[in-house]
């Protein structure tokens, strides 16, 4: 059986007072029966890596650059990242694609460049609301996808997918869970024909979760957990929500 994984994702919030607050909330909940981590913002990793040194509360960065090193003023490298020992990174969240143009193959060359170096990256995948209604909604992801695994090849089954519906991110609506599970057995089937690992590989659902509405999405068999943006930055909610993970 899969364990489930649930990540934070702080986006472009927090200070350090409200992240200690935060932290402090989160270690004095334990244990979980879900693996827990969250993605903090740069400036702020080294800060949440000596908070939960030593804890078992993962922690991961919110982007990584496809660059191993170089004139790229303003990115992060995988290096820079394992050297700290960081778990996760994010790569290819929609806020990203849609709003600094990341295309599916550097997507993919971000998934490689952090697996190259120990960081496991959490690859966001998704459609939009004119797509999805449009019927397309497994044309796309399954695109984006594609791209990863071509680049990965044999290490593919090492990634994290994380499925979140553009529509549902941050607007309060939320897939059913029925929606939810159909994409996320569409993905696992396209996982299992490429590397033969399929049913070991977690998938998230990330899109509006919230405590009222994650135990059901998280009971569907190919959703092994969430990518929780706003529902993070409250430690009563995301601990509530870790909860319902297991």
């Amino acid at each position: 059986m899969r364990r489930k994984l649930v990540l934070g994702n702080w986006k472009m919030h927090g200070s350090r007072l409200a992240n200690a607050e935060l932290l402090s909330h989160l270690l004095a909940a334990r244990p979980y029966a879900a693996d827990v981590g969250v993605c903090a913002p740069a400036v702020y990793l080294s800060e949440v890596a000596a908070t939960l040194a030593s804890t078992e509360i993962r922690w991961g960065a919110q982007d990584v650059s496809a660059h191993e090193q170089g004139a790229y003023t303003g990115e992060i490298s995988a290096t820079m990242l394992s050297e700290m020992g960081c778990r996760y990174a994010l790569v290819g969240h929609s806020e990203r694609r849609a709003g600094h143009g990341e295309t599916d193959d550097l997507v993919a060359r971000k998934a490689q460049a952090a697996l190259a170096r120990g960081v496991t990256p959490v690859v966001c995948l998704g459609e939009t609301l004119a797509e999805r209604e449009a019927g397309q909604t497994d044309q796309v992801v399954k695109r984006q996808l594609s791209a990863v695994i071509h680049t990965l090849a044999h290490c593919a089954a090492e990634m994290v997918v994380a499925y979140e519906p553009v529509w549902a991110i941050g607007t309060g609506r939320t897939a059913t869970p029925e929606q939810a599970q159909a994409v996320h057995a569409l993905l696992r089937a396209q996982l299992h024909a490429a590397t033969g690992d399929g049913q070991r590989m977690k998938i998230l659902y990330g899109g509006s979760v919230k405590p009222d509405n994650a135990a059901i999405l998280f009971a569907q068999p190919d959703i092994d957990g969430g990518l929780i943006g706003g529902a993070s930055l409250k430690a009563s909610d995301f601990i509530a929500i870790c909860r319902a993970a297991g």
